[in-house]
């Protein structure tokens, strides 16, 4: 038998995401991750809702293809940079990412219990075990160093004042950091149940229009770019190389939004 993680509501929705990257590596291959297939291999979890939800999967999938991209291109134009992946899970990107200095990993201390277990620190790879609202500035040891910060997947379970109080606490920390976000459109976060994650009792509270909206909201911050999740699905459905072009597909699709602070 592997570990038997005991977890419930946003913390348990990590168990959903990896399985999902599992599942793809080792089925249709849109991308690689043979860390994700080796953890949940040696997992104790029933996955069949996880299993069930195609449209849950894709869309891991697609976030996936699209922040990789956007972290490494950011890791290849600021070598010896610092990363923070903000309510990491059991995410694996600090191994299928390179020219990082120190990577860090934070998430609430009851989901950091189980990632330590399944996947063990290094010299380069820290965990935090802190809220996202915490100060968790004080744990980074680098400075002087430019800053790449993930937040994959979490703004749509929080409200704008915890948003805004993130983006303080990367503010307060760094001077020159860019900051890689998944935005919810507010309508689909009333209205879209994904069915893994109504099972495990995590529901969506917030949502944004769009990059730009969003940076109104951050002091400190100016709007960069922005990528539907459109674009990494348009990889494994090429049908959505056509979608992507539609504005109200666009619209509805999740985003990654890119905000930026000092010289990046």
């Amino acid at each position: 038998m592997g570990e038997k993680p005991t977890l419930s509501g946003v913390t348990e929705t990590m168990l959903q995401t990896i399985y999902a990257r599992a599942k793809e590596t080792k089925g249709r291959g849109a991308i690689k991750d043979s860390k994700a297939v080796e953890i949940v291999g040696n997992l104790d979890y029933d996955f069949s809702l996880a299993d069930k939800d195609s449209a849950m999967h894709d869309g891991v999938i697609a976030r996936t293809i699209v922040l990789d991209r956007l972290a490494k291109k950011f890791l290849m134009a600021h070598p010896g940079a610092v990363a923070v992946n903000i309510a990491c899970g059991l995410d694996t990107r600090c191994y299928r990412m390179k020219n990082y200095c120190h990577w860090y990993n934070l998430d609430l201390p009851e989901t950091i219990a189980v990632r330590r277990n399944i996947l063990p620190p290094t010299d380069k790879i820290t965990q935090i075990p802190m809220s996202a609202m915490d100060d968790w500035g004080s744990e980074i040891e680098e400075t002087g160093v430019p800053a790449l910060v993930i937040i994959e997947g979490l703004t749509m379970y929080l409200s704008e004042v915890d948003v805004q109080r993130i983006f303080a606490v990367i503010s307060a920390r760094f001077e020159n950091v860019e900051v890689l976000v998944e935005i919810m459109n507010p309508a689909v976060a009333k209205r879209f149940k994904e069915r893994s994650i109504e099972g495990s009792k995590a529901k969506f509270t917030w949502g944004v229009k769009n990059g730009r909206a969003l940076a109104e909201l951050i002091p400190d911050f100016s709007f960069s770019e922005e990528h539907g999740l459109t674009e990494g699905m348009a990889k494994f459905i090429p049908i959505y190389k056509v979608l992507d072009k539609i504005p109200l597909v666009r619209n509805i699709s999740n985003k990654i939004v890119v905000l930026s602070k000092g010289n990046i």
